[in-house]
């Protein structure tokens, strides 16, 4: 329980910023810049959703500074730590230098973590921060309020701070705004791409009656899907744009290409998703009789995408990621589709085994194939197969039936128009709907594999749904009034179970608190020395990198081979490795300090997904004894010294000599 001693009201409150920007997008036909007043409220409506749901999963305006970067768990503790770098650096260029040689990440390495961790986010976010408070400080007007929270149960009060001079509140602020803006994208797609600003409501509409599907934003603001994912739905937009025009402009494939550099530079996955775009942009030159001006447009825009990547490669320092990627290789192939087939399956065949945590993760779905990092991929819920509430879900709220509605209409116009004149298959947008269709298909593969995928698949499904507007797909339905009629039925029955599943999320009140991790960090901050490292399990060892500053051997960005190797070397002391083994290895990676969890030595989410159970895989000659982290949470000694324990931690210290023993 949580009180501020003469808080204010709500309206009283230093405000977020409500700042929705007008997109003018009469750029596109038939997008009118009257309908442009529609997208300030929807903008300006989805950001405030997100932020109460985040706020009232957390109650984050009442948390102190430590529990709001506890509060970024994972991969966001590790994100948020360059921005708070950034910003508390003597200078910017001094903030942007010390991520740029980063000695506390993968200690004893120095990293260049603009390269690696796909940072220009919080890089552009932390240049901001610092020009927006130096100008209210030079004016002297103030950006932030805070108050004494008194926390109960013996805890100590802690101050609360809410403001845009609050650097947590202001990260958050600018993520919600940017996936506001995002969901005015969505009308608009769904406006052009049915013809009817119906159609745009449709689309939003879909989104939020299935938003748990549709986005993880409100829970998880600093991934980097919530930076990235708004340009690719910008990206697919100007796409349609350009497979709708007959002679697209040079300003829309630059408009394309930059939408793609914006999309790719904040994630590391980025070009998997891309990838998904090569084959419907083939196959319906290759399987279906569309004139020239497609063809033109098919291997025209691979050029400006190939610029794109080779800008992307140079802006992250020679990632060799892009370029050993499926998504560079079909770029090369896709511009001779037909004669080079062959070329095209070599190509992505070569990258295939070439990134091997992929390709064994793709391996381990279809057979029995198990090691360690897979393993640590699989036994995450987010990461196995999807599971069948989620189609049971979108069956709920119609969102499914009207999918395989929309489908199977644009196959029925294909196959009806594939050997009319072209200028019938271009009275329907033949090569947009084909495109979109193909899209969506390769969308659901990517979501049966990894459930965590859903994230693109749902919003795809929102825009395809805008089609039951289209004229030109249900005009045998009859006149306008008549299509407007059955749409209007179909969003209300959608509504029912739409309005329950928002009201399920709005009743969502929780309230932060990680009391054994604060006293963690207090105890690192106050009675270690600043150099100290680090190691333990990789969420936690964002927060000790986040919170305590001080240098870590491992982290969660687990994508990389050398660090999954780290990681590898210091999960082993929830092994059956003896204690000998394990101490040597920390000793190798000059580690100070271990922080054993319990929780990893014995949870499984899953029967066979316990940390020792993934160890018998990997290390089949040490199974059925007894797991070293059992052994170090009963006496330490005499391989390490217990220095701290609370009921959820315990750190090990690691001797460098035998008198640290004693």
């Amino acid at each position: 329980y949580r009180q501020a001693p003469g808080k204010v009201d709500e309206q009283e409150r230093a405000p977020l910023s409500t700042a929705c920007f007008t997109i003018r997008m009469d750029y596109f036909q038939g997008f009118h810049s009257s309908e442009v007043n529609i997208l300030k409220p929807i903008c300006c409506f989805c950001r405030y959703h997100l932020s109460r749901l985040f706020e009232n999963d957390r109650h984050f305006s009442h948390l102190s500074g430590l529990e709001k970067e506890m509060a970024f768990r994972t991969e966001m503790g590790l994100y948020y730590s360059y921005f708070k770098t950034i910003i508390e650096a003597p200078t910017f260029i001094n903030g942007l230098y010390l991520v740029m040689n980063d000695r506390l990440t993968e200690y004893p390495l120095v990293i260049n973590t603009l390269k690696r961790f796909n940072l220009y986010p919080e890089v552009v976010l932390a240049s901001w921060y610092r020009i927006y408070t130096d100008i209210m400080e030079f004016f002297g007007l103030p950006t932030k309020m805070c108050w004494s929270i008194n926390r109960g149960e013996g805890m100590a009060a802690v101050d609360g701070c809410e403001g845009m001079g609050d650097p947590a509140y202001f990260y958050v602020t600018f993520v919600f705004l940017l996936n506001g803006l995002m969901m005015s994208l969505f009308f608009i797609y769904g406006t052009y791409l049915s013809g009817s600003r119906l159609g745009g409501m449709v689309t939003v509409l879909c989104f939020f009656f299935n938003h748990g599907e549709s986005t993880r934003v409100m829970w998880t603001p600093p991934l980097r899907e919530s930076f990235s994912y708004p340009f690719l739905v910008l990206q697919m937009l100007l796409l349609t744009h350009i497979l709708r025009t007959r002679n697209p402009s040079r300003k829309a494939m630059w408009a394309l290409a930059i939408s793609n550099l914006c999309f790719m530079l904040p994630w590391q996955f980025a070009q998997f998703v891309l990838l998904t775009q090569a084959w419907p942009r083939g196959i319906p030159y290759y399987y279906v009789n569309i004139d020239s001006d497609y063809v033109t447009k098919l291997l025209s825009t691979p050029l400006h995408l190939q610029i794109t990547l080779a800008v992307c490669f140079v802006l992250m320092f020679g990632n060799s990621m892009l370029l050993t990627s499926f998504y560079a290789s079909s770029l090369v192939s896709i511009w001779k589709y037909a004669v080079f087939l062959y070329l095209k399956l070599h190509l992505l065949l070569q990258q295939f085994l070439s990134q091997a945590h992929i390709s064994s993760l793709i391996k381990s779905k279809f057979t029995s194939y198990k090691d360690f990092d897979t393993m640590m991929y699989t036994c995450a819920a987010e990461f196995d197969f999807m599971e069948i509430e989620t189609p049971l879900r979108y069956i709920k709220t119609l969102l499914l039936p009207i999918n395989m509605l929309v489908v199977a209409v644009i196959a029925g116009r294909v196959r009806l128009n594939l050997c009319a004149i072209h200028q019938a298959l271009h009275t329907i947008h033949c090569e947009q709907l084909v495109y979109h269709s193909l899209q969506l298909i390769a969308f659901v593969v990517l979501a049966m594999l990894i459930m965590r995928l859903k994230l693109f698949l749902t919003p795809h499904m929102c825009i395809m749904a805008s089609l039951i507007c289209s004229k030109q797909l249900f005009g045998w339905i009859g006149e306008k009034f008549k299509l407007h009629v059955m749409v209007f039925g179909i969003l209300s029955i959608m509504a029912m179970q739409g309005a329950a599943n928002l009201q399920a999320q709005w009743g969502i009140m929780g309230e932060f608190s990680n009391l054994p991790q604060e006293q963690l960090l207090d105890w690192i901050r106050d009675n270690t020395p600043p150099n100290s490292v680090f190691a333990g399990a990789m969420p936690t060892m964002a927060s000790v990198k986040l919170s305590a500053g001080r240098p870590i051997v491992n982290h969660p960005h687990y994508e990389d081979a050398g660090l999954r190797e780290r990681t590898k070397l210091v999960y082993a002391m929830y092994s059956r490795k003896s204690a000998e083994v394990v101490k040597r290895n920390l000793m190798q990676m000059e580690v100070d300090y271990f922080v054993l969890e319990d929780s990893w030595c014995t949870r499984r989410s899953r029967p066979g997904c316990s940390m020792p159970e993934i160890w018998d895989v990997e290390d089949p000659q040490n199974a059925g004894k007894v797991p070293l982290c059992t052994l170090m949470s009963r006496d330490s000694r005499p391989h390490f010294a217990t220095v701290f324990h609370n009921n959820v931690y315990k750190v090990l210290k690691v001797p460098k000599a035998a008198k640290e023993l004693r």
